[in-house]
């Protein structure tokens, strides 16, 4: 096709089949890491997953991402999402409440337990 014989609904529609064909694949280069990223997973189950999503691409991811369990806030922490994310260290948490306590905003009980569930 020479560029001169398009016209503006063909390049909508070729904005449009790009648009799905990138989502498409990030959907799988997602659904691939979070497979391999799992630990509650066997290898095998690994294995199945992915062979799954390979034979039959669309139906497979979409099974997947239906079955799978839900992810606990506390994992996706731990993965760099939410609020402890990339740049958290247990002694910033614990200087910010330092801080806190020092300005008399929080007690000491508090600053026990913010301690505490930051070195866990």
């Amino acid at each position: 096709m020479v560029v001169a014989d398009w016209t503006f609904g063909t390049v909508l529609w070729s904005m449009l089949v790009f648009f799905f064909w990138f989502a498409f694949i990030w959907l799988f280069i997602t659904v691939f890491a979070d497979i391999l990223r799992r630990h509650d997973l066997s290898g095998w189950a690994k294995t199945g997953w992915i062979v799954l999503i390979v034979l039959v691409p669309f139906l497979g991811a979409l099974i997947y991402l239906i079955a799978r369990p839900p992810v606990a806030a506390q994992e996706l922490q731990t993965v760099g999402f939410g609020g402890g994310g990339s740049g958290y260290s247990a002694a910033s948490e614990i200087a910010k409440a330092g801080d806190l306590r020092d300005r008399g905003l929080i007690t000491d009980d508090q600053f026990e337990e913010i301690k505490r569930r930051a070195v866990q």
